[in-house]
């Protein structure tokens, strides 16, 4: 069979998933993509934000980086403050490539660029259809789907890739364990739009010593506020009159990574392989990277590559997101004061900085082979 003729069945039609389908059918494949939701995230639910320079990258190919840097906003500088001084700063346009570091932009509005792009080819995402099992060989998965309107369809796929999320159904139903743990903290968010425009080029951190509060914006009149302080609202300094409290939330944090991200023909990608903190802005970027990843493999007959090429990157977003919450997350005041002397002193060291700055573009992760001059 020819490769492109293979059928491809897509479980999870978010960020990942999209970027999936897309590189697959710029390739000459036809996947299949189900979701059961109604359609991509709210615009004003959108946990993911940061778009960092590797997913530029990846998504050059097919034309969506052009539309994502139309859209987004560039986060020039990075802060840390506590009690009125500045720590640290650092110059996220200085990272070699391309591309700044990062650039905000909600997910919900990098879903429907993928859309955008994805209807091109003429692979439309099926709405309300969920999996509610795979079974018989992984290597001939078999797969139950509920379709909108509560009948069921079982079909088989020469490969089934679980893009639906943490609470994977693709990823529990091939048995693969999804060991970690939840962080004791719990984090709290809330998005407010402003009367007026306000500066949309820096990220910061203000640390409350216990506690911090992270400003990042979303829009030109739209900051998040990111918190580990239940009452944080209370000490938001706003930069201009609020004119609505756009949305509010809160969330544990787990860091686990699943026990294996093929078995057979079923991959994993995404939040159904990995979930770690939000620090560092590596969640959407890293589902990103590994669809991107799967498609090339799957052009190449190389899927079996899959797992081994991609642990190592998952590994070293893992180890960076548990360094950088447990930097903002102390209580002890030994250890508080001593992050408070360091820090400006490590900011200060190029090698630090330059390190610090590849992580946040996503440099650290081997690049992509099939993209020239990739970093």
């Amino acid at each position: 069979m020819a490769p492109g003729h293979r059928s491809i069945l897509i479980a999870g039609a978010g960020a990942t998933g999209l970027t999936a389908a897309l590189e697959l059918a710029r390739r000459g494949f036809r996947p299949r993509i189900v979701d059961r939701d109604s359609g991509p995230v709210p615009l004003v639910e959108s946990r993911a934000l940061g778009v960092n320079a590797r997913t530029l990258t990846l998504l050059s190919p097919s034309r969506v980086t052009d539309a994502i840097l139309q859209e987004a906003q560039q986060i020039a500088h990075f802060r840390i403050v506590s009690k009125g001084r500045r720590l640290a700063e650092l110059d996220t346009t200085t990272v070699v490539g391309p591309y700044s570091a990062l650039h905000a932009l909600a997910q919900g509005h990098t879903e429907r660029l993928l859309l955008g792009k994805l209807s091109d080819y003429e692979v439309v995402p099926e709405w309300q259809t969920a999996v509610e099992g795979v079974s018989g060989d992984p290597g001939k998965p078999r797969v139950m789907l509920r379709k909108p309107d509560g009948s069921v369809e079982t079909a088989d796929f020469d490969m089934v890739i679980g893009a639906d999320g943490a609470h994977s159904i693709v990823r529990k139903a091939v048995g693969i364990g999804f060991p970690g743990q939840a962080l004791e903290t719990s984090f709290y968010l809330a998005d407010f739009r402003y009367a007026q425009p306000v500066d949309s080029h820096f990220a910061e951190i203000t640390l409350f010593d216990p506690g911090m509060i992270g400003r990042l914006p979303l829009e030109r009149d739209v900051l998040r506020y990111i918190s580990t302080l239940p009452d944080f609202e209370s000490s938001i300094e706003h930069p201009a009159p609020i004119a609505e409290r756009v949305w509010a939330s809160n969330f544990r944090v787990h860091f686990r990574h699943a026990e294996t991200m093929a078995k057979g023909n079923v991959f994993l990608a995404g939040d159904a392989a990995h979930i770690h903190s939000p620090a560092g802005a590596r969640g959407m970027n890293l589902g990103i990277e590994d669809a991107c990843w799967l498609a090339w493999l799957i052009s190449e007959g190389r899927e079996r590559e899959y797992a081994r090429l991609r642990r190592p990157a998952v590994e070293t977003v893992l180890t960076q997101t548990r360094q950088l919450t447990s930097l903002i997350t102390m209580s002890n005041p030994v250890a508080i004061s001593i992050r408070n002397l360091a820090v400006p002193v490590l900011f200060r060291l190029p090698a630090f900085s330059r390190k610090l700055l590849r992580g946040i573009a996503g440099y650290d992760t081997p690049s992509p082979p099939w993209i020239d001059g990739a970093l």
